[in-house]
Order: C-alpha cells, then structure tokens, then sequence
C-alpha cells in the first residue's frame, strides 16, 4: 500500500533549531553587554572581566536543558497552532524555570564564578530572542501552508453536526496545516449542508479503502452514537494502518467540553464537569480584581470626571444608569454604566432592538461613549463591590436569561463565575448582533481553562481591540 507522507518533521526542527540559536544568542549579547560596553558601568566589577569561551562552554550545556523544558511544554510539537500572545506567555513561564536550574546549578559549580548581572540579563534577552525566533517561525510556518507545503492529509468521517462543524472550522481557517480530502458517511449530505461543499467519498464501509488510496494522515471521526457498531468495524479494519484516528465524543460534548480522566484508588472515572476554579484560585482572582480596578479608577478618574460633565450638559438626567443583571450563582445586581440614551429608553428596547446601529433614543455624547465603550468605566465599582470581576462572561438582564437558558444548551453554566466587563468571546469580536451560541462556547472554555494568565491576555487583548477601535473613529 501507499506509505503517506509525515509532514511533522520540518516545523518541529525548525523550532528546536530556532531556540538553540536564540539561547546561543542571548548569552552572547548578555555577555557583551555586561562586559563590552558602557550601558551597564555604573555597576562595579568585582574582579577582572571573566573569559568568553566559559560562557559559550556553559551555554551548551544550558541550550541542552532549556530545551528539554521547552519540549516537557510541547513546545516542539507539529501544527501547535497557537497565538504568538500565548506563545509568549509560555516561553516567559518556561524561561524562568530555566533559570532557576542554570541558577542552582551555578551555586553548586564553585569553579567558576558566573556574574549575577548576566544572569539577569540572560532571563530577559532569552525571552526577547526567544519570542523574535517564534514569531519568525509562525510566519515562515504559515507561509508553507498558504503555499501548499508541509500539509497533512485529513478526512472527516461522519455527517452530522459536529462533522459540519469541523468542515466549517478547517475551510475558515486554511492555515492550520490540514489538507482536507472529503468525507465518508452513510449518504451525500445535502446542498443545506456545510460538508456538502466538500468531497463525497464514499460509505462507512468504504473508509478503509479511502484512507490508503488517499494516503490519509488524520481521520477525522464525528458519528451518532447509533454508528459505534460501525467505528468499531473501523477500527478493526484500520490495523496496521499508519493513521491518526481524532473522535469527536456525541454525549459526552454536550455534557461539557472539559473531559478528562481521573482515578480514585486504582478506578478510573471520566470527569465530564468539575469546579471553574479552587478556593485558592477564587482568592488569586478577587485580589487581582480588587488591586488592579482600584489602580484603574484612581488612573481614569480625570477621565470619568470629564465625561460626567459632558453627559450633564449634553441631556437632562443622571449622569449613571443602573439596570439589574445577573451575575454568579444567577444573584442579580445592578451594573453601572455612564448614562449613554435618554431617560427611559431602556422601555422601548423590544420595541427599537437590541445592539442596532445609530440607535435614535442615544445621546450625542451617548454615541461617542458607546463606540469607544468608555460607557462600560463605571463597571470598575461593581468589581471593586464584588459584584463582577474584571474578566468573565458578560452579563446579561433577568428577562433575557429566562428566555435562554431553556433553549440554549449550556446557557446557565456562564453563571458559575463572577461576570466580567470584558471576556473570551467579546476579545475574539463575539459581541453585539453575534452568535448567542458562540458565545456560549467562548464563555464555556473560558470558565474551563481559567488561570490568572488567561485574564491578563484577555484584558491585554482587550486593551488592544480599545486602541484598534479609538484609531478607526
């Protein structure tokens, strides 16, 4: 049979190639700046300027360790598919690690004594040269796929919605590395179809022959669960073929997208639900929270007083609006805005709609806040309160959460976190006149991935979707 080509050796090289040269790189530019030149002066030298060849000795040895910590993060993996944000975040996680063995080890190796000040250089140049080398290999990897190289060959088995869904999800994003071939399922989906768009080939029964004649490298496996009979069938039928077999789980996904495996004295359960956050991570989150809305209305307070006084002269009435949401265990609250319509608006939303552009009942003023969200600023006391936290699912009003929560699958488990005045969905443009069930999924992933990190991008990301927005106006 046809032996498909393993299109996971080149990235993966390139990546190991890429932070071998940046490491190396760092510790000479460390060097040289500590010892070459007169940045650093000002601090004293307590004895004669050491040898560069013990450093670039020293950096072989550290160029082997870090990167056995960077493969123990799958940093070396093919078609990791990540943002360079996230990539960062791991590689400051990762090179600090690092630096800590480099640093016990220094303390135990007596022979030689390494310099301090290089040490801390070497942290933050690691970091620099190792973020520049990813980014150039994001790019160059995007680059082989954009041109047709490098890509794996996949096939999606099964028709129903969650095939649609990875159909939908490989042609939005071509750039993940996957060559689609078509589909197998019990029959032609028809033209109302996503997959319709894509290659018909053939039965279950057939997709054994498909997989060798189309020297497929990844299978991609959405069935009802009425066709396990036939996966299993598969299965058997696939021994020894060099595929990669990916299942979409039927029940379990609509019970929850976070399953795992965990064992109790040698029994192993599969965990389909589990707590958003520990006590611990509660703690970590409210602190966070509490510091930085209370640095944020000391820093925007010129700001909030200025619009406070364009609102009072632009239109009659309070300068704030106060309408009741719900938030965390479904309590409800009254969320603070700066006044952005007129008095009484909020009656006539049934009537005007919900998110519509050049809104009538707004406010000259009410426009301008609206479009550079400075109405949501006030939302920094419900957090300071306690009430909602700087990052989470987005509130939403008592009427609307009755409406949903019988017809949108998962709609209620927003509610086992504060709410947040920005989230995963809002940052990944799911906002306004967006998908109800997307967001959902967004808000769903957040809640299951949490981690103070996670809330520092999102509110980076965020930060930078405000400036996108101020510079279009």
């Amino acid at each position: 049979m046809a032996r498909p080509r393993r299109n996971d050796f080149l990235v993966p090289t390139l990546a190991i190639l890429f932070d071998a040269i940046a490491i190396e790189g760092a510790f000479l530019f460390s060097y040289w700046l500590r010892f070459n030149t007169r940045v650093l002066q000002f601090l004293p030298l307590k004895e004669d300027i050491p040898p560069l060849d013990a450093y670039r000795y020293s950096s072989i040895v550290v160029i082997f360790v870090w990167l056995l910590v960077f493969k123990s993060a799958g940093m070396y993996g093919a078609r990791r598919n990540i943002a360079l944000s996230d990539e960062s975040i791991i590689i400051l996680r990762r090179v600090t690690f690092g630096m800590l063995i480099v640093m016990s080890a220094a303390f135990f190796y007596r022979t030689f004594s390494y310099s301090r000040v290089v040490f801390v250089l070497l942290w933050g140049t690691s970091v620099v040269f190792l973020s520049i080398g990813r980014t150039f290999l994001y790019n160059l990897e995007k680059s082989l796929y954009a041109h047709g190289r490098e890509l794996r060959n996949a096939v999606i088995i099964g028709s129903n919605e969650a095939a649609n869904r990875i159909y939908q999800t490989l042609r939005n994003h071509p750039l993940l590395g996957y060559k689609l071939a078509g589909y197998c399922a019990d029959a032609p989906c028809t033209n109302s179809a996503s997959l319709s768009g894509s290659t018909f080939l053939g039965g279950l029964n057939d997709a054994p022959d498909v997989l060798v004649k189309e020297e497929i490298e990844l299978a991609l496996i959405a069935i009802d669960y009425e066709q396990h009979p036939q996966l299993y069938k598969l299965m058997q039928e696939c021994e020894g073929v060099n595929v990669e077999f990916l299942m979409v789980p039927d029940i379990i996904e609509r019970i929850s997208t976070g399953v795992s495996v965990k064992e109790i004295e040698g029994i192993p359960f599969i965990k389909i639900k589990g707590m958003p956050m520990s006590t611990w991570g509660r703690i970590v989150k409210r602190s966070f929270d509490v510091v930085t809305s209370l640095v944020l209305l000391i820093v925007s307070s010129p700001v909030l007083l200025l619009v406070a006084m364009f609102i009072r002269l632009d239109s009659k009435g309070p300068i704030f609006f106060k309408q009741e949401r719900v938030g965390i265990d479904g309590e409800r609250f009254d969320m603070i805005k700066f006044r952005s319509m007129k008095v009484g608006a909020e009656l006539h939303d049934r009537q005007s709609g919900l998110g519509i552009e050049n809104d009538p009942r707004q406010t000259a003023i009410g426009k301008i806040l609206r479009h550079t969200s400075l109405d949501e600023l006030p939302q920094l006391i419900n957090v300071l309160k306690g009430e909602m936290s700087l990052v989470g699912p987005r509130p939403e009003r008592p009427y609307f959460v009755e409406q949903f929560k019988n017809h949108v699958p998962k709609y209620l488990d927003r509610h086992r976190v504060k709410t947040g005045m920005t989230g995963w969905a809002q940052v990944n443009g799911l906002r306004g006149n967006t998908s109800l069930e997307e967001r959902i999924k967004y808000d769903i992933y957040y809640i299951e991935n949490w981690s103070l990190g996670f809330d520092i991008e999102i509110l980076f990301k965020t930060v930078g979707a405000l400036f996108s927005t101020w510079s279009s106006r």
